[in-house]
């Protein structure tokens, strides 16, 4: 019983050093000590990290069909405010264990959501449901076990379609969406709605990601062999908040003498060429938010038999709710032709590896606009968007707002 039980803490410690994307446990959890818990009455994210670098920004709640309260900020550049007439919307959006704050957590010249403000777009900035901006509910509590009833398939269908729905009506005008990791499988999924993709003018994918079947990480692929989703949910834990005392006494503990800890980011990521080590301390002020188990269990379904599918229930939940016995797939087919994609992807990910994406892109209609960064690794597109941020913002995804923003300087905003 001992053997087993110390098993269990062993295998959901791992789970904790695969979600952190960190290069050191150490500062993490001495950081995390002495961070004060998140309370209702903390400052926005327009506060605390956008306003104090002198761009004006304003909070904007939605609620999803599902009864979810979501937080959007909206920034412009600088040299501007609100009150003018802005350029066209941009949506980012962010990734897994991340919320909005990790556009901005930079330098203004090296954070992709200042770069597109000072450009001239109208930035919206996403926070999906469980993140620290986006953790309310018309009648659950974070405590509900039901509020932790989602997966990144919820994040699509209900989150980021109604955060597209508001700034089209807000705006009227289209949307261009810029993701990250899971925001790019968020953005994929959506699209495959007509009512969805009408609203979409363009998408930009960061790391994309839709099938999981050759991701490297060989951290991951053990949790993955071991089933460690399937411990946690056995476990009774929902929300993977990695700001709990017990998660944070069990990194503490695995890495004290019994385990490198000194560069796990490489062994979850691949290597990443620009990861700014001296800024860890700052990050984690931040950095991670909670998600749920069962998001992570999600992906871990569609790492092991290699699809793009909806959220697998079991044989007999998939006939109640699909009516059929496996998750119905996503049809990347249905994305229409006409919308433009535009994906820049990195020779070292270990989890956007390139076969996947060679199986996405041959599932499209369209032929994507892509741009290959052969010494990028996951986190580097989020950390370090100089070496891509001039093809971004002249492609020709984003080429018809920039001429009438910059009145057909077709390049004169790079210089």
């Amino acid at each position: 019983m001992q053997s087993s039980l110390s098993l269990l803490v062993v295998a959901t410690a791992t789970l904790a050093l695969f979600i952190l994307e960190i290069t050191a446990v150490q500062p993490y959890v001495t950081n995390l000590r002495r961070r004060a818990p998140d309370d209702d009455d903390a400052p926005s994210l327009c506060a605390l990290i956008i306003e104090p670098n002198g761009y004006p920004c304003t909070e904007h709640n939605v609620q999803t069909n599902d009864g979810y309260l979501l937080t959007l900020q909206r920034v412009s550049s600088r040299n501007s405010n609100l009150r003018v007439q802005p350029g066209h919307p941009v949506l980012l959006q962010h990734g897994l264990f991340m919320g909005g704050d990790a556009w901005f957590l930079n330098s203004p010249e090296q954070s992709l959501g200042f770069i597109l403000a000072d450009h001239g777009f109208d930035v919206w900035v996403g926070n999906v449901r469980g993140t620290r901006w986006s953790h309310g509910h018309i009648s659950l509590s974070v405590k509900d076990k039901d509020f932790w009833d989602f997966s990144w398939q919820e994040l699509a269908f209900y989150d980021l379609a109604k955060m597209i729905q508001y700034i089209n009506l807000v705006t009227s005008s289209k949307t261009f969406i810029v993701g990250h990791s899971q925001g790019t499988i968020m953005s994929l999924a959506a699209l495959t709605q007509p009512d969805i993709a009408e609203m979409v003018e363009a998408a930009a994918l960061l790391s994309p990601i839709s099938y999981l079947e050759h991701i490297t990480a060989p951290l991951v692929q053990r949790m993955v062999g071991m089933h460690l989703d399937q411990m946690v949910f056995a476990m009774g834990i929902h929300q993977l908040n990695f700001r709990s005392n017990v998660l944070i006494d069990l990194l503490d503990s695995l890495c004290d003498g019994h385990l490198d800890c000194s560069d796990l980011l490489t062994s979850i990521t691949g290597v990443n060429c620009c990861f700014n080590n001296s800024r860890v301390d700052f990050y984690l002020e931040y950095e991670p938010h909670p998600s749920s188990s069962k998001n992570l269990r999600h992906l871990f379904q569609m790492i092991r038999k290699g699809t793009f599918s909806q959220y697998d229930y079991g044989r007999f939940k998939n006939l109640r709710l699909y009516g059929q016995t496996k998750p119905p797939a996503f049809e990347l087919s249905s994305i229409p032709k006409s919308l433009p994609l535009w994906m820049s992807y990195g020779g070292r990910d270990a989890l956007a590896d390139t076969t996947d994406l060679q199986h996405t892109l041959k599932d499209l209609q369209s032929t994507p606009e892509l741009l290959y960064l052969e010494n990028y690794g996951h986190v580097d597109f989020i950390t370090k968007p100089s070496h891509f941020r001039k093809s971004l913002l002249e492609d020709e995804l984003l080429l018809e707002p920039v001429e009438k923003l910059l009145e057909n300087e077709r390049t004169g905003f790079m210089r």
